[in-house]
Formats: C-alpha cells, structure tokens, sequence
C-alpha cells in the first residue's frame, strides 16, 4: 500500500480547496464536507466501478477521513463504531471472484449522521441485494463469504471446539472453487479482527458464539449425505449422520423432524394434506436454499444490531451518506444477479448525468450569461424497458405467479412484447437468452434460474422446525413480524430481497400480497428509495478504475481503462463538458496572467473587468467565442491556447528587444574597458622613464656623500688611536696608587670584626643565662594557667563554632595562597611574553645588520670595523637580556618553590587530592564519552518512548475523569429527587449506608459550627485590635528604641554570664557529690534528677542565645533605619511596651523568673525598670480580660445550646409517642456520633504528641550520653518552671500555625491565579510558596500532611490544566510553575550532586526529614504532561496560517502573477471571505508566545525546545503541503521559500534562539526550496541536486521533480529520463517509504536542573492572592 492514505495525508487535505491539491479520495471528502457546513444541505459520496477496482476501499477511506475530521464531541467513539461496521461486513459479504480478492457481494449505502458543530453522532446502514447464491455455489478460482474460511481457521480454539469443525477443504460449501487460500491474507488474523469489531460494536459474547454456531451450521448442512432411493422419485438422511447431527445440535432443533424434512414436502388441498416424497435433485435444492436462506437471515439480524450500535438519540442536524454500489458488470453467462446490478448502474448514470447537465446549468445561471440547451445521452428508455408497466420486470414478476410457469415461457413473452424496442434484441442462436441494450455494452442474459432467483423459494416445514429452536436467536431470526410467510434479508429500512414460503394451506389475502413481493420488485422499491434520497442531496462522484485484470501492482492497461471510463460515463460527460464553455478565469487571475497583452493607456484604469473586456474584443474577433459572466470569463474550447500563443509572442518580442539591449550595453561596456586599458598603460609608460631619470640623479649624490663621510671616518680614526694609548697609561698608573691604600685599610677592618665578635659572644653568654632562668619561671607559671582554661577549652573543642572558626583562617590562607600563585603565574607569563619579543626583535635587528654589513664589505672592504663594534655591542646588550631572563626565570622558580612549601600543609594536601580525583574522574568519562554515544542514542529513543506513555496516560486519565463524570450525572439522572431518611429496621448494607451519611453529615455541621465560631473569635479580636489603635499615644524618638534595646542585651548578656558561673558551680558540686557518693554507694535517682535538670538548663541557655541574637538583628535594623532617616522628624506613635519585638522574650517570664532577674547583680536604672514592670502587669491584665471574654463566649454558646434543646423538647411534646421514640433514637444517634467525632480527634492529637514526645527523647537521650562523662547541673525550679511555661506558649502557638496551614494548603490551587494578578512579583511565586509550605510540613515532620500537600497541588494543577486547555497564557504559566517546584525540591532535597550551587543561607532551608524523590517522578510526568499540552495548543493556533503564509501569501512583490503554465484555478468550495494569513502574523504570533514564556520565568532550555517543536512543525506542514500541490511546485515558490525561512532564521537571531536546534528542523524545507531552483537537465545536475539534498528522501525528491510545473513557456518540465537518473543515483540511499512528514511528532522533552538564586526568606507574599493565613514561621 502507498503511503497516501495515512494521518498526515487527511489533515494536509483538511480544510484545501478542491483543486488545489491533486486528485484524492480525501479531497472528495472534504469537498462534501465542506458544502454541508457550509449550505446545510445534505451531502452523498458515491463511489462506483468495477469489481476490483477499489470500491469498497475508497469508501472505507471515505469514512475513516470524516471520522478524523468530524469526531465525536463526546467520549462515546461513535467514529470508532463506523469504522469497525466495515471488518464485519467485509467478512459477511465480501469474498474471493476471479477480478478481486475481496470483491463486496451486496451494495451498502451508509449514513454518518452530524450535530450543528458537525460532529459525528451516530450512522445508518442499507443493504442492497445480496448474492445469496454464493453459500452454496463458487466458480473456479472462487471463495465464498470470508466469514467461513475464517471461522474454520480459528476451529482449534477452545471455545469453537463444540462447533465440530475443521478445515475448509472439509466442506462442500467452502471447496467447489478450488484454491481456498488467498495470497497474503491470514484469515486467522482477520477473525480475531472481526470478533474485535463485534466487541467494540456491543455485540454480546453469547450472541457471537451463536452467531459462529450458526454459520458453522450452514457448513455442517451443505456436508449432509442425501441417499436415493431405488424408486428415484424418493431418497432419505443417514440417521447416523455427523453432520446432520451437527447441524441439529448447533441450531437446537429436532434430529428426527429435520431429517423428515428435509427429505419430504405438504401439499395441502381444499379437503386434504398430503406428505410427498422428493427426488434427490429436489431435496438438493431444497437443503441449498434452507442454506441460504438461514444466511439471509443472519445477515440481515447482523445488520439490524449494526444500526442499533450506531443509532443515537440526539437529534441529527445534516448527514453525509456513502454509497458503495457494484458496477456495471458482463460475463459469459450472465444471470439474475448481474441483471438487477445493471438495472441499479443504469438509475446511477441517469441520475449522473443529470447532475452535471444541473451542475453546468446552475453555473451559467449563477454567472449570468445566456446558454443553450446541451445535447446528451439520456437512458430512460432502456430503463423504461426494465421497470415500466408490462416491462421486463413485470413479466418476469407475472411469470411467477403462474402455477406452471418456466423461464422458456418468460423468454417468449419478452420477445413478443418488446422485439420493437431499440434497447432489446435476441440473439440469434438462442430461444432462451435476451440482449438489453445498456448505455455502456450490450449484455447478453441467459434466462435459466430467473424465476427460481426472483422466487427465492423455501419450504415452511423447515422453517417452522427452526422457529421452534431452543435457542432464542436463533428462533428469533424467523420469528421476525415482517413474515409470516416470507422473510427479508436486510433491515427495515432497506430491503435487499425477500424469500417466499411455499404455504401448505391457501394463502390469506395479505399473505398473497405480501407474496408478490418478490426479490425484484424488492430491489426495485428501495432502489426507488435509494434515488429519492440520493436527489435530496447534494451528490459527489468516486469513479474507480481498474488498471489491469490480472490484479498486477503498477502496470496499467490503457484500453481497459478507456472502457471502463466509458462505462461509467465519464467520456459522456467530458462531452456534455466541452459543448459548452469548458475554460473558465476569474478576472482576477486573467488580468494577472495576460496583463502582457494589455496596452499601457488601458491600464491606467482601475476596473479590471472593463480591461479584461477590452483586451478580449480586441484579440477575439468572433464573440461568440467567450463570454463575461459575473465573477469569471468563460472560454469555448482552443480560445485558452490562442490566447497563450498571443502572450508567447508577445514575451518572444520582449526577449528579443532585452537581448538587443543588453548585446549592445555589452558592446560598450567592453570598447569602455579598452580605452582605459590603453590609457593606463601610457601612464604607466611615462611614470616608468621618469622614475629612472629621478634615479639616475639620486645615485650620483648619493656618491659624492659618501667620499665625504669616508675621508672624515679615516680622520677620526687616527686621532682615536693617539688619544687611547694615552688614556690606558694614565689608568694603569692610578690603579696601582689606589691598591696600596685598599690594602691598609682592609687590615684595619678585620682587626675591628674580630673585636666585635668576641664582644658579643660574651653578651649572648651572660643573656641566655637570665632567660633560662625567666623561660622555667614562665613556663611554671603558664603550665599552672594552661590548666585551668584546658577545662574551658575541652568544653568549647566540642561545639561547631569552635570548629567554623578554626577552620575560618585556613581557609582565608588556602585562598589568598591561590590568588598569590595565580598574579605570579600572570606575571611570569607576561615577562616571558616581553623577553620572547625583546628576543625576537634583537634577533632581526641583528640579521638587518649582518646583511648591511655585508653590503658595506663589498662597497669597501676597509670601512667595516666600524659595524663590527655595533654588532659586538649589540651582542653584549643580547647578553645582559639573557641574564636578566635567567634571573626572572630564577626568582620566579624560587618564589613557587616557597609557596609550594607554604602550601603543603593538611588541608592543602587534602585539597590536592581531591582535585587529582576530581580530575582523574573528568578524564575518565571523557574517554567514557566517545564510547557512550550509543548508549545516549538508547537514552533519547528510551526518553521518547516514555514521554508518549506519559502523553497516552494522560489521555486515558482525562477519558476516565470524562466517563466518570458522565456516570455521575447518570446517577443523579436515576436517582430519586426526594431524600428520606429511615431510623427503621433495615438490612445491613442500607444501615451502614445510612450511618456514613449521617457520621460525614454531622461531621461538616460540626465543621461548619467551629468555621462560625473561629469567625466570631476573630471579629472580636479586629475590634480589640482598631480600640487598642485608636488609643495609641505619642512616643520618644528613635533614640529612646536604640537605648531600650541596647539595655535589653546588656541584661540578657548578664544573665547568661550569670547561667554560665552558676553551671560551672553546678558541675563543681556535682563533681564533689559524686565521689561522696561513689564511697556511700547512693541510690541512682538523684542521677537521673540531675541529668534532667541538666537538659532544662542547657535548654534555656539555648533559648537565652537565641533571643540575644534576635535584639542584637532588632537593634542594628533600628540603627539602619534611624541612620537613613527612614523614621520621621517629628514625634512618633509610643505603642505599648508589649508590641515591641522583645517583649515576647519577658512577657511570658512567670514571677519566679523575674524574682530571679531581680536577684541577678545587674545594673538597672530605676526608670527603665519601672517601665518594664508595668508593661508585665499590662500584659497580664489583657490576658486576663481575653480568658474572661472566652469564658462569656462559652457561657453564650451553652445558652444557645440550652435554648435549642428546650425548643427541640417542646416540639417533641406535640409528636406522638412512635415519633417521640424515633425522635429521640436520633437525637441519641446524633449526640454518640459527635462523642465519637471527638474522640477521634482526641486520639489523633494524643498520637501526634506521642510521635513528638518520642523524637524530643531520642534527642535527649544523645544529650545525656555526651555528657555522662562530664560534670552535672542543678538549676533552680523557677527556671524549670520558665522552660515549662514557655515550652507549652510555643505548643499552643505552633499547633494553631499548623492548624491553619493544614486548613488552608489547598486554597493556593483552588484560588485559580491568574498570570496577570501576579505581574510584577517575582516569577514563579506559586512554586517558591508551595515549596515554603511542603518546609513548615517536614519541619514539624508530619508525613501526612507532606503527603496531603503534594496530592492536592498535582491534581489541582491538573484540574485547572483541564479548565483552561485551550489557554497558553495559563499552561505556560503553570509550567514554569511545576518546573520551578520540581527544582526547589531538587535544589534543597539534601542531595549533594544539587546542591553545588547553594549559598549557606540556602542550604539552611533544606529539607530534613522526607525524602521526596517520588514525588520528584511525578511532578517530572506532569511537567511532560503540560509542555505536550502547550505544544498542542500552539500548534493550533499556529497551523491554521502555515501553508496560507509560506506558501501562498506574496513576500515578495510580483510573483503572484507568475502561474504555472496550464494551470487553471477551480471554484472555491469556501464561503466568501479573507482568510489568507501572511509571514507577519506568524512571526506576531510566536512572539507573542516567546514574550509570555518569558514573563511568566519558564526555562530558558524548555522555551529553546518548545521553538523547535513549532519549526519542526511549520517544517512539516510546509513540506507536506508542497508535496501535495501541483501548483505551488514552481521556481517562484521556491524563491518565495527561500525568503520566508530566511526571515524565521532572522527571527530566530533576534530572539537569540539560535542555538534551539530549530534552524536544524527546517533543513528539508530549504533543500525542496533549493530543488525547485536549481536546473534539472544534464547528469551533472543530477549529481549537484543528489549531494544537496540530503535531508529529502528519495521519494520526496521524485514527486517534487514530479510535480515541477514550469512558469511560462520559455522553461521545461522535467524529463522523465532526469528523473529516472536520479533515482539510479538514490538508490543506494536507505530512505523511509513514508512519503509524508510526520506533523505529529514531538521531540523528547528534557528538563534541565536550574537552581534558583533567590532566599526562601526574601520571598514576599502580596496582599492581594489573600493567602492572610500563611505566616513565617
């Protein structure tokens, strides 16, 4: 099969004009399609041809096209039902002739009905004559229905092993036609295909096995053996009989009755009934057309459930029907079947031909030109002869009822009554056969068989044995009330054929009505029928033609084709066609196309009719010859190819005048170039001669200069001799003097060293002596120290910032040794740098002079000792450069040698190491890299194939909420509307029932009644709070804050000294008694007391450190804030001493505390003190009016209870004494089940504390064994009781936080945000909050609500995906979202290979308790679930402009007008309307994408994939497109191409997307560009398009080649010998056979780790997502 007829094929053809891509099943489709959305008429696609041809095919295809296109709204896979009727029918009534291998026995007419938004909603189905004589009867090389030999080949199954079968060539009725297996088929396969089908269409399983036991039966009957009798005229059934018993078994009805008779026949009379025996040829009959008829039968019940499966209640807004009709057929024998066939072929073409006479009517009309009646072909008379009165019908219809009527009879009336008819002849040599004369062949028909076919006859006897089955199907098959008598074989509404009933007694008056319906008059009523419906809508013609009769692929046989053509009527109607005007243009496009011809005064003008007119009249001289209708100018047949020679000649004259033009611009250009070529060298001559004279005249006073300077150098030098011998005497007589004095003053000199040295060794002797002495005196002294602070020091060894600090200067050292290390490498590299240029540079100087030097020797051999001494002074200068080269070098090695030594301490060594293994690791996986590219082709093809399990899950999860939402509203539809509840005995499942109704009822009212007192609670407190701020008075400045403070610290700075002295104390004490009590062997409780009131004390100093922090933050913020004048000049509000942020830390002090705070030797003054006082007796004074006004608020709470009840009391008093009892059961019920409900809640707060209470003692537990060793605290009970106090303020305070946030965690999804509420926040705010509440939960490490949390933020995310599946803007938004939440959870998971990146601030808000790495899996598979779902929504949007913009919207200026030559534009099948789209729009548009995902904080790695799946797409459908087109595969619209991909790659740069890999995707787009401009002639075009096109598969490259459409006449079209080189080039090229891209296709998606820079602690949660309930905690 080609691949033609795929996924990607159907969208290209959506939504096309007919005509502007090739001829195509698909296009058929679409064009009805269209007219019904568009005219709201009803539409009918009928296919004809051949047996053989395609027909059924082309249907199924047909089908399968408005199924994808015009799918069902809802969940009910209507589309999916139609498809599936065709497997069934195709095994019921397709079979194997000499022409086809799945050749369809019977016609079908199918209705797809369609809603208002034209989806599909349900189907109808009509059967027309089905070949029942195929059962019992094959011609050679023939199969029956495919049904049976598929049922045979699943016979081994274990649920057919009851059907007793085995294989095909078994059976009679599957083995008269030989070969019994067809050529890559597997009827196995199709079996299970076909019970698939069954399923999918509600067929039950128990009614699929009866219907395989009643086929099997069929075979099992045509295998019974029929024994004659020796008289002839009688014969009998083997009681004995397999088969028999088969047939009986499988059908449920008697063995004995069925084999009476079968072989016996009533005849009843007036007065009596006899029973007559038959021949064997007639019990053969009789058993073949019980077979037959049983089979009828089926089909039509089969039918009749199809229609049911496809019905639909909805009401049906328009239909498409499809008509799979047999063609016109002739044979050497034809018979009754072929007859009625030809008898539906000749309505067909009458009702064809009709049409397009309207079809060419209704345009000249609609176009408003005057028109003739055309002459065609008109066939009612031969229709006449069949169905007219006293027709062939009627005769045949007559001739049946004669008691003793034969078809030689029938054949002799036909003679006598229409042997004057032009369409009827009789054969010469035959008294039995008659030739119709039909309007494609005359057909010649035997007569032989006619009345016993029309009859259809079977004896009642048989069929009322098996209405008396005791199988209900099967007994329901002819229990039907169509028949008394008779019985059709297809549904109501439809009837192919009816079957009559010999009757044994005479038949009623209806009956005899009914019983003259026979199979032809069947055929003709609903035939009738059939063009009714047929001329009610708007008809669409598939006419399918047979290449070959030897079902060869790829070879055509012209002169069938030509009959074939004939037959079916199209050579009629090119006729009818071309009678009238058959070339039409609009104005537009001949303007466009012939604007050459037009003079240029008649295009000044703006009318561009009234220009067409002119231009005509002037060119056509005949009018008769065109005519100008509304919209178009229609043409008589060779006026088009005229008017193409008149514009070839024209074009040849403007050819002609531009090569004279430009030959003699040539001709100038070229005498232009010669002049200045002759002028240039003259000039060049000149300058030449000048140049040597100007020479000539430099070397003669270059001559003279140089005696000159010779004989003053030759001066010089005598005079330099002269004066040096003098100098060296006088140096050598000077240095002598000078040594003689050197020598005296140097022994003065080591006379004095020797006296100095001996000084001081006498000095260091006596100063050693006293410093010994000092060093024992100060190490006694420092050893008795080191001593006492080693106690202190152990003590601070152990805690981490002992540690932080020891490691702080190591650290600061290891890092300014590194960048000490780094400036000298830097500077060691610069002077390398300098001294390699000095070098290099005295290296070329020295060459230029050696070379100079060599010159001057030459000129003058004397003249250079001069040059020598340069050379040699210069070699001293290399010299000392090389020195200092090597001093730099020296100083450099020396300085890393130190710092190397400095650097090889413990840590550095350690660093060291792990930098080797580091770097041995990277060197690892870069030889691992080359190696592991397969694996990482694995990965990506493994990552693709999970992201579409994903998509697939997605999908089915969406399908599951969808049904499981209709079962709701199902439900609700069912149940009853009124809702009683019983207290009575009832069973148990309605008493649970009722109880759990009850229990969650009661539940949500007690819900609702803390919701209203929490409400209350808090309106209460609102008006506290406005009372205390409107009596605020006015305050000291800031100074008085920074000083209130600064006392705060000092005092808590002195109590912790003062902790500290008295736990040193304690431990001194603890120390003491322990060796008392190590010798009077003590009880281990006062052990254990003091350990516990160690744990209290070290607890409280950890508070107490924690809240010197805290005013140390608070008083330096002040400072900040008073320092840049943030507060005002003028007074400030003084709010009471409990707002400022320390008062928290005293106000929860009980007395004992503060009584020892008093005792404590820290200096207060008295005002200060006094002011904290009172604002302790102030806080104490609101806590007790607080408790007073919650105790009046329970006091009114149990008023209103007392009031409700006696009100519920009073009302029980008026009830009777039944309903008293039952009033009180539920009264009683109500108030267990509140006791319950808090019970419950009191249970799961106790095992919360105990879950508490067990990590507070492990904790303690390791405090206790570090510290066994050590010394013992005793703190006093006040501050055990201050730690108490404050431990349980704390409790209550985090247990209403968690009470909130457990409360209110859900609302962040159910608020459904907006992206446009949070413009100007920081992106991705939901996910940081999200991730801060997921912290405070494994913070107080409770797994539930972490669980809780994370479950309803993924399914609200994916509920508000599925409200707004249509949005980008909110599916980007909750992308980056999910993204963002994905790496927070990553970022701060506790993972080391994430958190590489982290500050120490960050790595503090790691997660502690959870591992969340499932979760990490599941918000991975939803963040895949919304990119698939932000593509799709993107490529809707975007594909709609695609092939209007890239392919048919003018870029460029002036190649609109340039149409392939030939090309004729058909009328649009579209409403009136712009609906072109141009490259602006989208580009527009994906900026509009780039800017929200930009926006809304989307990765940059997600936004550079989701770019490239948009051009990849683009790509596809571009290509797809002009793969498709004819008429865009020209040279103009490959430069169009060209610049519309250049202006997406400039987008790309702009947008600095181009490292997404989406120029890459557009490759095959440039190449077919490229290949639709290159020249295709010669062989070495061949090779450069095969190197070229390298992206483009072969088959691509042939059909673009193939479809090449040159613009005018001046270019070709390609070869077919080009093209055929180029395939022997490509052939060595493993291309893919799809000739398509796949438009579908997505890219694996990848979502790179992107840690966030930004603080948990900097996030801010704006006022207005009133989220008041969350709170830093």
């Amino acid at each position: 099969q080609l691949p033609i007829y795929g996924q990607d094929v159907i969208y290209a053809y959506s939504g096309q004009n007919m005509g502007d891509m090739d001829p195509h099943i698909f296009a058929v489709a679409e064009e009805a399609y269209k007219q019904m959305a568009r005219d709201e008429k009803n539409q009918s696609i009928i296919v004809s041809g051949e047996s053989g041809a395609g027909k059924t095919v082309s249907a199924k295809y047909a089908m399968r096209y408005f199924a994808t296109v015009g799918g069902s709204a809802s969940d009910t896979n209507i589309e999916e039902k139609v498809l599936a009727s065709s497997p069934i029918m195709e095994a019921i009534g397709n079979a194997k002739t000499t022409r086809n291998d799945n050749s369809s026995r019977f016609g079908k007419y199918i209705q797809i009905g369609f809603d208002k938004r034209y989806h599909i909603i349900g189907a109808n189905m009509r059967t027309y004559l089905l070949e029942k004589s195929r059962v019992v009867f094959q011609a050679e090389d023939e199969r029956n229905y495919h049904i049976f030999y598929q049922l045979c080949a699943a016979a081994s199954l274990p649920e057919f092993k009851e059907l007793m079968l085995t294989c095909a060539e078994d059976f009679f009725y599957t083995s008269q036609g030989g070969d019994i297996r067809i050529e890559g088929i597997d009827d196995a396969e199709d079996f299970e295909k076909t019970r698939q089908a069954f399923t999918l269409l509600g067929v039950r399983e128990s009614h699929q096995i009866s219907i395989f036991k009643i086929i099997a039966s069929i075979l099992h009957l045509g295998n019974v053996e029929i024994q004659a009798e020796r008289d002839g005229d009688s014969c009998s059934v083997s009681p004995q009989d397999e088969h028999l018993n088969s047939f009986c078994r499988l059908l449920g009805v008697e063995h004995s009755q069925m084999e009476h008779w079968l072989c016996h026949r009533k005849l009843v009379t007036t007065s009596e009934t006899y029973v007559k025996t038959m021949s064997l040829q007639q019990v053969v009959n009789a058993r073949n057309a019980l077979a037959k008829h049983i089979y009828a039968q089926l089909f039509s019940w089969i039918v009749e459930h199809i229609n049911k499966a496809l019905y639909t209640p909805l009401k049906q807004h328009s239909f498409i029907g499809v008509l799979d009709i047999y063609g016109f057929e002739t044979f050497e024998v034809n018979s009754f079947e072929q007859f009625c066939i030809n008898y539906a072929n000749e309505k067909l073409q009458q009702q064809f031909n009709s049409h397009v006479f309207k079809l060419e009517q209704e345009e000249y009309m609609k176009e408003e030109i005057p028109w003739t009646l055309i002459d065609f072909y008109d066939n009612q008379p031969c229709i006449d002869l069949i169905e007219a009165k006293l027709g062939i019908l009627d005769l045949l219809d007559e001739e049946c009822k004669v008691p003793k009527g034969t078809d030689q009879n029938w054949a002799q009336k036909l003679y006598d009554r229409h042997s004057g008819s032009q369409h009827f002849q009789k054969p010469r040599m035959s008294n039995t056969a008659f030739i119709v004369i039909h309007f494609a062949d005359k057909v010649e028909y035997l007569s032989d068989g006619f009345l016993e076919k029309n009859r259809d006859t079977v004896y009642e006897e048989q069929i009322n044995i098996l209405k008396a089955s005791k199988f209900p199907l099967v007994a329901d098959l002819f229990h039907d009330d169509k028949d008394s008598v008779s019985a059709t074989t297809t549904s109501g509404k439809g009837s192919s054929s009816k079957i009559n009933i010999r009757s044994a007694r005479p038949p009623l008056k209806a009956s005899n009505k009914e019983h003259k319906r026979t199979v032809g008059h069947q055929f003709r009523t609903s035939l009738h029928l059939l063009m009714e419906t047929l001329n009610a809508t708007t008809p669409h013609y598939v006419r399918c033609i047979k290449p070959n009769d030897e079902k060869l692929p790829f070879h055509f046989d012209p002169k069938r084709a030509v009959q074939q053509l004939r037959a079916c009527g199209v050579l009629e109607t090119i006729r009818i066609s071309a009678a009238g005007y058959p070339s039409r243009w609009t104005y537009h496009d001949f303007f466009n196309r012939y604007r050459v011809l037009v003079k240029k005064r008649e295009l000044t003008s703006t009318d561009k009719k009234a220009i067409c007119r002119s231009v005509l009249e002037s060119l056509i001289k005949d009018p008769d010859k065109f005519q100008f209708g509304r919209t178009k100018i229609f043409f008589r047949a060779g006026q088009v190819a005229y008017l193409e020679k008149l514009r070839a000649d024209r074009f040849r004259a403007a050819t002609i005048m531009i090569q004279k033009t430009v030959r003699g611009w040539l001709q100038r250009v070229k005498y232009r170039r010669l002049k200045i070529a002759a002028l240039t060298l003259q000039r060049y001559c000149r300058g030449h001669l000048a140049r040597r004279l100007a020479e000539h005249l430099r070397r003669t006073r270059a001559a003279i200069v140089l005696q000159k300077q010779c004989r003053m150098w030759r001066a010089r030098q005598a005079y330099q001799r002269v004066r040096g011998a003098a100098v060296v005497i006088q140096a050598f007589a000077r240095g002598m003097f000078v040594r003689r004095i050197y020598q005296q003053i140097l022994l003065e000199h080591k006379a004095t060293i020797l006296q100095k040295h001996l000084r001081g060794w006498m000095a260091r002797r006596r100063f050693q002596r006293l410093r010994g002495a000092a060093i024992i005196i100060q190490c006694a002294f420092r050893m008795l120290k080191a001593k006492q602070e080693l106690k202190a020091l152990k003590i601070e060894a152990r805690s981490a910032e002992h540690l932080k600090r020891l490691n702080v200067g190591m650290e600061n050292k290891v890092v300014q040794l590194q960048r000490k290390i780094d400036d000298q490498n830097k500077e060691f590299k610069s002077l390398s740098e300098q001294l390699a240029v000095a070098t290099s540079t005295h290296a070329t100087e020295v060459e230029k002079l050696k070379k100079e030097l060599a010159q001057y020797h030459q000129s003058q051999g004397g003249g250079g000792l001069r040059l020598q001494e340069e050379v040699e002074n210069l070699r001293a200068e290399l010299q000392r450069a090389h020195c200092e080269r090597k001093v730099l070098e020296d100083t450099h090695t020396r300085e890393k040698d130190e710092l190397r030594k400095v650097r090889e301490g413990p840590w550095e060594c350690q660093e060291n190491a792990l930098l080797k293994d580091e770097k041995e690791q990277l060197n690892n996986q870069i030889l691992c890299q080359a190696k592991g590219e397969y694996q990482s082709k694995e990965l990506e093809e493994e990552r693709s194939r999970y992201q579409n399990l994903v998509k697939e899950y997605s999908r089915l999860e969406q399908r599951y909420d969808n049904l499981r939402d209709e079962m709701t509203i199902i439900k609700a539809r069912r149940a009853v509307p009124d809702t009683v509840m019983c207290y009575g005995s009832v069973g148990g499942s309605e008493v649970s029932k009722a109880a759990m109704d009850m229990m969650v009822f009661l539940k949500l009212q007690k819900r609702v009644r803390e919701l209203e007192q929490e409400r209350k609670k808090l309106q209460v407190q609102l008006e506290k709070r406005e009372q205390q701020d409107s009596r605020r008075v006015q305050v000291r400045a800031g100074d008085a804050d920074l000083a209130y403070n600064s006392l705060k610290r000092q005092e808590l700075e002195s109590e912790n000294k003062k902790l500290k002295n008295d736990l040193n104390e304690l431990r001194k004490a603890v120390a003491d008694q322990a060796t008392q009590d190590n010798s009077s062997h003590c009880s281990p409780d006062g052990y254990s007391l003091l350990l516990n009131q160690l744990k209290l004390a070290n607890e409280e100093l950890e508070v107490r450190k924690e809240e010197v922090l805290i005013l140390r933050t608070q008083i330096v913020s002040a400072d900040q804030r008073r320092l840049t004048g943030r507060s005002q000049a003028g007074l400030l509000a003084n709010p009471p001493l409990a707002s400022f942020p320390c008062w928290s830390v005293w106000s929860v002090l009980p007395p004992c505390a503060w009584h020892c705070l008093l005792r404590a030797r820290v200096p207060h003054p008295p005002c200060n003190l006094h002011r904290l006082l009172e604002a302790q007796l102030q806080a104490q004074g609101r806590e007790h009016e607080a408790e007073v006004e919650a105790l009046r608020a329970q006091v009114e709470a149990l008023k209103e209870d007392l009031d409700r009840q006696q009100q519920t009391f009073c009302q029980t008093l008026l009830l009777s004494p039944e309903a008293q009892l039952e009033f009180g059961v539920r009264q009683e019920l109500t108030r267990l089940t509140n006791d319950n409900l808090d019970l419950k809640e009191l249970v799961e707060k106790l095992e919360k504390n105990e879950r508490k209470l067990k990590k507070q003692l492990k904790i303690y537990m390791k405090k206790v064994q570090d510290l066994e060793g050590g010394a013992y605290v005793c703190v006093c009970v006040c501050v055990c009781v201050c730690v108490r106090e404050r431990e349980r303020e704390r409790e209550r305070e985090r247990e209403r936080d968690e009470h909130l946030l457990s409360s209110n965690s859900h609302c962040l999804l159910l608020l459904d945000l907006k992206p446009q509420m949070l413009t100007g926040s920081v992106p991705c705010l939901p996910a940081y909050i999200l991730y801060m509440c997921i912290r405070h939960a494994d913070y107080i490490n409770d797994d539930l609500k972490v669980h809780s949390l994370l479950t309803s933020t993924i399914n609200g995310i994916k509920r508000v995906l599925k409200k707004h599946n249509e949005d980008f803007e909110m599916t980007s938004f909750w992308l980056s979202n999910t993204c963002r939440l994905l790496h927070c959870l990553k970022q701060y998971s506790g993972d080391e290979g994430f958190m590489t990146q982290n500050t120490a601030k960050q790595n503090e808000h790691c997660l502690k308790n959870f591992d969340l790495t499932e979760y990490r899996q599941v918000l991975s598979d939803l963040s895949i679930q919304i990119y698939q779902q932000l593509i799709k929504i993107a490529e809707g949007v975007l594909q709609p402009m695609i092939v209007s913009a890239m392919l048919e919207n003018e870029s460029i200026q002036g190649l609109s007008g340039v149409k392939p030559t030939g090309y004729r534009k058909r009328s649009s099948s579209m409403v009136d309307g712009d609906n072109s789209y141009c490259l602006e729009a989208i580009i527009r548009q994906m900026n509009s994408f780039h800017t929200v995902m930009c926006d809304q904080g989307l990765d940059p790695e997600i936004i550079l994939q989701v770019f490239k799946q948009l051009f990849y797409m683009i790509n596809a459908v571009t290509l797809n497109n002009l793969l498709l087109r004819k008429d865009v595969c020209s040279w103009s619209t490959g430069m169009q191409l060209r610049y519309n991909i250049s202006q997406l790659e400039e987008w790309l740069r702009g947008r600095n997307l181009q490292q997404s890999g989406a120029v890459q995707t557009l490759e095959p787009l440039i190449q077919a560009a490229q290949l639709l401009q290159l020249k295709k002639k010669t062989p070495e075009d061949a090779e450069a398009i095969c190197s070229l096109c390298t992206s483009l598969s072969t088959q691509q490259i042939v059909k673009i080649l193939n479809l090449y459409t040159p613009v005018n006449e001046f270019e070709e079209r390609v070869t077919v010998a080009f093209i055929r080189t180029i395939q022997a080039q490509l052939q060595e090229r493993n291309d893919p056979q799809q000739l398509l891209l796949d438009s579908k296709h997505m890219f694996p998606v990848l979502f790179p780790f992107n840690p966030s820079l930004l603080t948990m602690d900097s996030i801010h949660i704006p006022a207005y997502l009133n989220l008041e309930f969350l709170n830093e905690v």
